[in-house]
Formats: C-alpha cells, sequence, structure tokens
C-alpha cells in the first residue's frame, strides 16, 4: 500500500501542505504515521479523494485548455484497468487526467497500484496548442 510525505504530494499536486492536513482531518483522505512519527499520506485513500474531485475537464480551471505540459508529468495512480496483454493506467497530476496505455506485462514490472506516484513521459510528433475561450 503506497503511503507518502504530505510534503511530496503538496508539491506533487499544486496545494498547500495545510490542504492535504486539512483533507487528512476531515476524513476524506487517509494518513498513518510511518515507524519515525512521520505522518504518511495513504495512496489509495488519496486516489479515492481527487477522483471524487475531479473536474469534467481538463487543463486551466475557466475549462480552456491553454497550458502546454512538459514532457514528464509526475502524478499519482488513481485507476487501472487490465486484460491479459492491455492496461489502461490513469494519472491525476493537478487539475489534469493523464490516460496511458501500457502492457499489462509494464504495469506488474513497475508495480503500479491505484495510490503509486509514477512519471508520464510524453513523446509525441505532433503537439496541437490552443488559445483560450473568450466571452
Amino acid at each position: 500500500m503506497p503511503r507518502h510525505r504530505i510534503s511530496d504530494i503538496s508539491r506533487l499536486l499544486g496545494v498547500s501542505d495545510d490542504t492535504i492536513r486539512r483533507w487528512i482531518s476531515s476524513g476524506a483522505v487517509k494518513a498513518f504515521q510511518d515507524d519515525q512519527h512521520v505522518l504518511r499520506v495513504d495512496g489509495a485513500s488519496l486516489a479515492g479523494h481527487l477522483l471524487a474531485q475531479q473536474h469534467d475537464h481538463v487543463g486551466l480551471e475557466d475549462g480552456s485548455r491553454s497550458q502546454s505540459a512538459r514532457n514528464h508529468i509526475q502524478g499519482i495512480v488513481t485507476a487501472i484497468r487490465s486484460d491479459p496483454v492491455m492496461s489502461q493506467v490513469d494519472l491525476v497530476a493537478g487539475n489534469s487526467r493523464i490516460v496511458s496505455l501500457i502492457s499489462t506485462e509494464a504495469v506488474e514490472a513497475l508495480g503500479l497500484e491505484v495510490g503509486s506516484i509514477a512519471v508520464a513521459r510524453v513523446k509525441a510528433t505532433n503537439v496541437s496548442l490552443e488559445l483560450p475561450v473568450t466571452s
């Protein structure tokens, strides 16, 4: 069961440590103290909270998609759907959802599970950009 430091999760999601602590205090996210008495966030619980809070849009908070992503995007695995050959892995990074189709063998070799921290590496020959919607 993946467990992560509050500071790592807050940096990863672009929120303050206090926000993560409020999620823990409210019971929205589970946390445990490790052997060194460091509070660690339960990855699966965090993934469930992120899915519940996820918006229907990807990109900026106003729904536009003018951001350009870097080619390495770190996030939390929120879902894995596997068949014998291929798997769909959903990753949440900030308010963005990234979906990767990889072999089930790769999922197993990486030890990916809901709540794991993973890095999406994007390699594309075509990148589209669009301007925000103006009113």
